[in-house]
Parts: structure tokens; sequence; C-alpha cells
């Protein structure tokens, strides 16, 4: 067990990393791609030229004898919800950072982006049941508590079960979110509830991979274990047949779930332990700003 000096350190490390990315490279950006809930009016004031046409109030222009405008300010404020795995193969990474490492990292960069601009942010952590949900707040102190449990919260199963989890999030998070969903996937049948949550909210789908886990070394007879169930098993590496047979595998296991995402129209920031993961934010970013550009 960490102490407490040591986690704190390690929080405020990741703080400063963030915000800093946040600053100078996200805010802006996020902004720009999640939009408020619409728009509130706000007063009638005269007609300036370069004014839009369309926001003739005509009403008040005929009475006034004077053209005049109707002015509206963005709904701003949105909900963020991080939903996060933190099951047992989360754990897992074969360079320097685990792929749960990885995943509270990027959702600490969402998260500062989302209280930089004035929105709140929720917490779900899940294994093969919801092990821990923080209702959405604002502020830098509520963000820091996020980090702290994505990064150190001891979960008490080792599974995972997204159907449980979006079940759940679409009960308690009645109004529509921005929902960014962070797991490995490792997990099955879930594409009913996937598509409820795509329709109910934003769902934006984080798939986080390590390296280690797409190919077998030649390395003789190796005991695997399941990190999920504990299961073991011997196998014998050196079998180039059994090599291409666990390499197909796993392809086919990625593009079922990319099938799966695009069928359902969610976005996708794919994730690598081993791989900068700055720009696939910022092309996930750009894809949406051209996206609302050209709608």
């Amino acid at each position: 067990m960490k102490d407490t000096s040591e986690i704190l350190k390690k929080i405020r490390r990741l703080e400063l990393r963030t915000r800093r990315l946040v600053d100078s490279m996200f805010a802006g950006s996020y902004h720009s791609v999640f939009k408020g809930r619409g728009m509130n009016f706000e007063e009638v004031r005269e007609y300036h030229p370069g004014d839009e046409i369309r926001s003739i109030d005509w009403n008040v222009t005929a009475r006034m004898n004077a053209p005049f405008v109707k002015k509206f300010t963005e709904e701003r404020e949105l909900t963020v919800m991080l939903v996060v795995d933190v099951s047992a193969s989360g754990n897992f990474g074969s360079v320097e950072s685990s792929k749960r490492e990885l995943a509270a990292e990027v959702a600490s960069i969402l998260a500062f982006s989302a209280i930089k601009n004035n929105d709140k942010v929720g917490l779900l952590l899940f294994t093969d049941e919801v092990e821990m949900f923080i209702r959405p707040k604002k502020g830098r102190l509520h963000t820091l508590r996020l980090i702290r449990e994505m990064l150190f919260f001891k979960p008490r199963h080792r599974g995972t079960n997204i159907t449980a989890a979006l079940e759940y999030l679409n009960k308690v998070v009645t109004r529509r979110a921005v929902v960014f969903l962070i797991s490995d996937f490792l997990d099955q049948d879930y594409s009913r509830p996937l598509a409820v949550t795509a329709r109910r909210h934003d769902l934006v789908a984080i798939p986080v991979v390590d390296p280690g886990e797409e190919d077998l070394p030649d390395v003789g007879i190796v005991t695997l274990e399941d990190p999920e169930t504990g299961e073991q098993i011997d196998i014998n590496t050196s079998s180039r047949a059994l090599r291409g047979a666990y390499l197909a595998l796993e392809d086919k296991r990625k593009k079922s779930i990319d099938q799966e995402f695009n069928k359902l129209g969610i976005d996708m920031i794919p994730l690598r332990t081993n791989e900068d993961y700055l720009h696939v934010l910022r092309a996930f970013f750009d894809r949406r700003e051209q996206r609302q550009l050209s709608a």
C-alpha cells in the first residue's frame, strides 16, 4: 500500500501535467466540440450592421419603428461522466504505464477541460459490478478526488461487466450528458446497453490497449493467467500455429469492437500504452470540429 505522501505526490504531478496540456491544447477544442443544451433568450437590442437578419424581432421592430434583434446566449453548462473500467486486466502494462494509469491520465485531461469550461464532472468506476459512483460537481478539489480514485481505488471484484455499468449510468444520470467510456472492452454481449446509452447521451468510447496483449513472443512453454478469473493455462509459445491463431483471434476481437462503435455512430479515442496519446486526442477533437462545421 502506497503511503499518503506518495499518493499525494503522484496526484499533484498528474494534475500539473494534465492542466498544462489543457491550458495549451485542449480547453478551447473541448469548448468547441461539446455544446450546451441549447440557447437562452437574453434580451432585445437595436440592430447593428452585421447582425443576422433571422434574429430580427419583427414585433418589437414594428412597435419601435426601428429594427431590433433578439440576443441569445448558449446554455453552456454540461454534465460529463467518466465511466472507467477498473477490472484486474487494467493493471497490465508491458511498457512504462499500465492501462489503468494511461486511462487515468487521459480522463484527467478530459476532467480539467470540463472544469475549465465550468461544466460538471462525475465518475463511475466498475468491474463486474459498479464499484463507485461520484455525482457530477464542479471545482478543482472535486477533480483531484476523481483523479485519486481513478489511480488508487481498490476494487472489490476483478471481472468486467460493461452492461451493468451502462445500465446503472442510465438510471442515475437522467439528463443528457457527455459520457466517456474508458475500458479495454474485454467483455461480451454489451451491444444493447451501448446502443441505449448512445441514444440518451453523447457517448465516446475510449478503448485502451497494451502491445503485450496483442502478440505472443516465442519464449517456449509459459503459464498464462487470466487476471480477471485467475484461470491458468500452460501453452507452448514456440508453436507458430498457436501464435498465428492467437493473433487472428485478437485481430477479430478488435475489428468486432470497432464495427460495433461504427454501427452505432459512437466516436472513438483509441489509446495504446506504448504510444503518445496527444495526437490521438487532438485528432478526435479535430474530427468532431470538422463534422460540426460541415453539418
